[in-house]
């Protein structure tokens, strides 16, 4: 079990992720650079050890991307619901001291209506406002950056009792998690998992990203119809 670094580095080739709706395909190598590449645009915004950041998105290969980059610039992640409302998103960014949020279409409407401050990027296409993620990091290295240190995410409850809480741990405590699922499950370099839930969903990224350090192999399922779909849907 290590860093998918370690399994990049033994395997470049090997399949990390295949999207399953497009059968795109994700080898170690190709994750190790891209994320690299994440982590020199956190360091190229400024962002240090301990900062926060937060990705609002449906199921995507540039998700592993900011999640093994921030892990990678000893960032703190928050991985939002894209089924929030705008002033629900609102809550969580300024709640969690984000400075840069990362989302996609496929928010529709919302990605108009937030008014957190926090630097915005957008992936897979175009919004008034947002940069481009993908122009952002074209051209950074993929060598990692100098500073290397091992990040963490924050998990936000339901809010079922009041707001919704964002607590910090530990990256003891992050591993912790994935040395559990690693040693329950016997993960190893031959495991194989389909992630049906949505990557923001704590249980379904603790599993994915487990099986990521082990050297597997994850087959990530496509998001459902998005939100703005949905609701008009629900309205005929």
């Amino acid at each position: 079990m290590g860093h998918p670094a370690v399994h990049a580095a033994a395997n470049p080739e090997k399949p990390a992720v295949i999207m399953a709706g497009s059968g795109e395909i994700i080898t170690y190598g190709a994750l190790d650079a891209r994320s690299n590449q994440c982590a020199h645009l956190f360091r190229a915004l400024g962002l240090q050890h301990g900062d926060t950041v937060a990705f609002c998105l449906e199921n995507c290969a540039e998700f592993f991307d900011l999640v093994w980059g921030a892990q990678r610039a000893g960032l703190v992640y928050v991985a939002i619901s894209c089924r929030l409302t705008a002033s629900e998103i609102d809550y969580i960014l300024n709640d969690s001291g984000a400075k840069t949020l990362f989302a996609s279409p496929y928010l529709g409407a919302t990605l108009g209506q937030l008014d957190s401050p926090v630097k915005r990027y957008i992936l897979g296409g175009e919004h008034s406002g947002w940069e481009s993620y993908a122009a952002a990091v074209a051209d950074l290295p993929t060598s990692p950056i100098a500073d290397e240190r091992a990040g963490t995410d924050m998990l936000y409850s339901s809010g079922t009792t009041g707001r919704p809480k964002g607590p910090r741990i530990t990256h003891r405590h992050f591993l912790r998690r994935f040395y559990t699922h690693w040693i329950n499950l016997g993960l190893n370099a031959s495991s194989r998992y389909v992630c049906a839930t949505p990557m923001y969903f704590g249980g379904g990224r603790t599993f994915t990203l487990s099986v990521l350090f082990s050297g597997g192999r994850v087959s990530l399922c496509a998001p459902p119809a998005e939100p703005q779909a949905l609701a008009e849907h629900s309205e005929q």
